[in-house]
């Protein structure tokens, strides 16, 4: 069977799995063992356990436990209630103000691991609760984490921006620096739309602050807040440092802050009971293990797509088109938009980059701006189905949120990447000006 019909039948059998409720996971890795079984026969399930377990045992995934555990500490404590107490002293009379700290926060963590779902995991599990009680949308609420959390992969150190520059031999450290402004960028532009959102709306409720005797209290209160979250903030604080000081890797950073948030919980808020401890444990246990499992669900995926030079294929046509370099420009971003859609991004750059490399250059396209423009792509993959990483980390959070709420309200999110990747094309500055000063200079 030629690999445009193997790929044709993988994803309708992947929508029709998914469409009757299976499991992510199981959809992924089901439709993917039948692949390879069909096409290489038995012999292909020795290859599926070795591709599922080895592409989770590598250490830099030791990061997404780790920050679910950071987070699962701080959300499970009453450190959640005081951040947001105190974050409302600065955003509380501005509409979705506490949404817009969240994808602040989603920066900040983005930059701490790199990692997406881990930045999702960690952020969400502290957010979402506490802006669906103080009267957010749904859709906002579990939009703005997922969205927010796709900033893992572009703000540096970025896992993606390693593994681009490991297969197009680029500098690791110059496609750190050019991911940084179009980061900070796409923050804006999520920020901008949730404002919007939240106005369209009708705002939001405070009930902390309707609770309130007076504003004096509230102000009381909330800086009483602030000095309890403060430990907390130094933490973070001093991950940012040991990462960008070359002090410790990502997992290594994420391991201590970990273990000192979980310290900070028991010692701030004298949760010293068994009781507390085992539910933040167990918390974080169940939503590692969900996680990891679609991860490797999808290395197989993308495995398999590989196996049957399915991904190859459609990238090998781009490449034999002859058309105006920014026509081509649009096709590859479809392509890549598409191929997003299904697979992880890491998978995506290991098949795709080695190949689209060469026409990029061809066609006179800076690679290091290529790059973010790449990433970005992939970004919109991470919310939108079928795969849809982050959507369905959100949706292990909030289980009660229906997935079509949590889909509708990252849209509008996806809208803003594409705007991103629109004014990279007509400021290509945005993405080459930085490393061009620092590294050129």
């Amino acid at each position: 069977m030629d690999p445009v019909t193997s790929g044709i039948l993988i994803v309708v059998a992947l929508f029709v799995l998914m469409a009757i409720g299976t499991p992510i996971a199981f959809a992924l890795g089901g439709v993917s063992l039948a692949a390879l079984v069909l096409d290489r026969g038995m012999g292909e399930l020795t290859y599926f356990g070795e591709t599922f377990f080895g592409n989770i045992a590598s250490f830099g995934f030791v990061a997404i436990p780790m920050f679910i555990l950071m987070g699962a500490a701080v959300a499970s404590s009453p450190t959640g209630r005081d951040l947001y107490r105190s974050l409302d002293l600065w955003l509380g009379r501005m509409p979705g103000g506490l949404a817009i700290s969240n994808i602040g926060a989603c920066s900040i963590f983005a930059a701490l691991s790199g990692s997406s779902p881990a930045t999702s995991a960690a952020i969400g599990k502290l957010g979402i609760p506490e802006m669906r009680k103080r009267g957010y949308p749904d859709g906002v609420a579990a939009g703005c984490i997922a969205a927010g959390g796709t900033l893992g992969i572009l703000i540096p150190p970025s896992v993606t921006m390693i593994v681009y520059g490991i297969s197009t031999e680029t500098s690791i450290g110059r496609l750190f620096i050019a991911g940084a402004l179009p980061g900070l960028m796409l923050a804006g532009l999520f920020m901008a739309w949730t404002l919007i959102a939240c106005k369209l709306s009708g705002g939001y409720g405070n009930p902390l602050a309707d609770a309130a005797a007076s504003a004096k209290e509230n102000v009381e209160g909330n800086l009483k807040a602030l000095v309890r979250v403060l430990p907390f903030i130094l933490v973070v604080t001093a991950i940012l440092f040991a990462l960008y000081g070359g002090v410790a890797t990502p997992s290594e950073a994420a391991g201590a802050g970990a273990f000192l948030c979980l310290a900070l919980a028991i010692i701030v808020y004298r949760m010293w009971q068994v009781k507390p401890l085992k539910t933040i444990l167990r918390d974080a246990l169940s939503e590692s293990v969900m996680i990891m499992l679609i991860i490797a669900a999808a290395e197989v995926f993308a495995f398999a797509l590989s196996s049957l030079f399915v991904t190859q294929t459609v990238a090998g046509g781009i490449a034999d088109l002859e058309v105006n370099r920014w026509v081509l420009m649009g096709i590859i971003n479809v392509f890549l938009l598409v191929a997003g859609f299904f697979l992880p991004p890491v998978a995506v750059i290991v098949m795709a980059a080695p190949i689209l490399m060469p026409i990029i250059l061809a066609a006179n396209f800076d690679p290091y701006w290529f790059a973010v423009v790449l990433t970005i792509n992939l970004e919109i993959g991470l919310i939108t189905p079928p795969v849809g990483l982050n959507l369905f980390i959100i949706k292990g959070i909030a289980p009660d949120i229906a997935l079509r709420d949590i889909l509708l309200g990252s849209l509008p999110y996806a809208l803003c990447m594409v705007l991103g990747i629109v004014l990279l094309c007509f400021f290509p500055g945005i993405a080459t000006w930085l490393p061009d000063l620092i590294i050129d200079s």
